[in-house]
């Protein structure tokens, strides 16, 4: 039986953890400050020892209300500080102006603890190998330094060529792994008829046998066969 208590807690720990994972939202996948960090940690150490307590121990209740606590409290925090400038910015930081002009902010490299070579290896990871290229450098608050390069590295853009190309049209996704994503194709203003025909004029017998496949609002399909 204590097998199946085990059992019994680590489901629930698991939908636990994934329901809480989805009310404290997308931040918590994606891009993360280092609160952030932390506290999807510390739920996920605190979810695991949930997970191999047994279902009936009086522990259960305990870790599982330190669980749900820590969810409530950063959903709440999230709240205020989507609320309060003041409070989002004493939570999540503010980013550090590293570099601007030709010269660097010691002040805020020194309270960043980057060094010059940390800061020159973040510099040819984003294809900046000469520091002229470079108007400035920030530290966001999740940690990762974006550039600005001068007017004269960047790339050119249409309007510098004064072109004005036409608006590209969105692709979706009609057919993955060799299923037709029925809401897609409507997106795409298309019917399942129609993408049998397009299949079959590209020498695709079966739907089930593309990997990918992409059409737009436009008369464009793109397939990806799995062979």
């Amino acid at each position: 039986m204590d097998f199946l208590h085990i059992a019994l807690s680590a489901v629930f720990s698991f939908f636990t953890l994934l329901l809480l994972t989805r009310c404290m939202g997308h931040r918590q996948i994606s891009e993360m400050s280092l609160f952030d960090y932390i506290t999807g940690i510390t739920i996920g150490s605190t979810a695991a020892e949930l997970s191999i307590t047994d279902f009936l121990d009086p522990q259960f209740l305990r870790i599982l209300l330190a669980i749900l606590l820590y969810a409530l409290l950063t959903i709440l925090l999230s709240y205020v500080t989507n609320k309060s400038l003041q409070i989002r910015r004493l939570v999540s930081g503010v980013p550090y102006v590293l570099f601007q002009n030709g010269a660097f902010s010691y002040e805020n490299l020194k309270k960043a603890r980057i060094d010059a070579s940390e800061f020159l290896s973040q510099c040819r990871i984003n294809g900046y190998f000469d520091l002229s290229q470079v108007q400035a450098a920030f530290l966001e608050p999740n940690g990762k330094i974006s550039f600005l390069p001068t007017a004269a590295g960047r790339p050119a853009t249409p309007r510098d060529l004064s072109l004005h190309p036409e608006a590209e049209n969105l692709s979706y996704a009609v057919v993955m792994d060799g299923i037709v994503v029925e809401k897609n194709l409507q997106k795409a203003g298309k019917d399942r008829t129609w993408l049998e025909k397009q299949c079959q004029a590209q020498g695709i017998r079966d739907l089930g046998g593309i990997f990918l496949a992409f059409a737009d609002k436009e008369k464009r399909c793109t397939f990806f066969p799995k062979n």
